[in-house]
């Protein structure tokens, strides 16, 4: 798939409107953002080990998502930059689904936590914050990651 094609262009203008749709219902619950957070989206970060166009559309969609949940500029910055090295991380193990994910496990546990403890100005200790920001990244990467898996794999066997 060329960059720049309609398929191209409208797979990642999907996915950029899945996740932010999915972050916002999430922040509706309080778990969008927040030493405390599972964002449901994050699920998709096993995406682009079957599109590369999800990379900008993971990216993009977290951009999109930062802004309208009310994101300091650094947090908007930061944030989309972790999820777009984890989606870059994610296409590089193309071909191993099941581990897809961990890059943005570890991309978002390092650096989310940062980013409170700086823009933020939460006192919580960044190494407690890593492990609560890395425990909601385990839920929404891993397991319900790992869990969409299957389906996308049947839906792109029927293209």
């Amino acid at each position: 798939m060329k960059h720049g094609s309609v398929r191209y262009l409208t797979e990642a203008g999907t996915i950029a409107a899945l996740y932010t749709v999915l972050t916002l219902l999430s922040n509706a619950f309080g778990l969008a953002s927040g030493t405390v957070q599972v964002r449901i989206a994050e699920a998709l970060c096993i995406l682009p080990c079957f599109t590369p166009a999800a990379i900008p559309g993971l990216t993009i969609g977290c951009l999109l998502s930062d802004m309208l949940t009310g994101c300091v500029i650094w947090d908007v910055i930061f944030g989309s930059l972790a999820t777009l090295i984890g989606a870059v991380g994610a296409r590089l193990l193309r071909g191993r689904p099941y581990i897809s994910w961990i890059p943005s496990f570890a991309a978002n546990t390092v650096i989310i936590p940062v980013i409170l403890s700086l823009a933020y100005h939460i006192e919580t200790a960044i190494p407690l914050m890593m492990l609560t920001v890395g425990l909601g990244e385990l839920i929404s990467c891993g397991v319900l990651g790992i869990l969409i898996i299957r389906p996308v794999q049947r839906s792109l066997d029927h293209r």
